[in-house]
């Protein structure tokens, strides 16, 4: 299943390099199919609380999931290095 564009979406693995954890939401801003080479991705921004952009990180498709009326937003802070 293709995630479209500008959809938001749940991290469902860490990503340590940018201190982005499971359970973190981003938005879809780029989408990578499949090649011989390489599974299908996306690219996702993650933002902080007051909207500012945090990271964009490359995920498999298998490291997230679509965000649902199920999901509640919780808050969290980047360690202080990263501020």
């Amino acid at each position: 299943m293709t995630i479209p564009l500008f959809s938001r979406v749940i991290l469902t693995q860490d990503i340590r390099d940018q201190e982005l954890m499971a359970g973190d939401m981003g938005t879809i801003v780029e989408h990578h199919p499949a090649t011989g080479e390489h599974p299908e991705g996306y690219e996702v921004e993650c933002f902080a609380g007051n909207g500012e952009t945090i990271a964009v990180a490359s995920v498999p498709a298998n490291g997230l999931r679509p965000a649902t009326n199920q999901d509640v937003l919780h808050v969290r802070q980047l360690s202080p290095a990263s501020t």
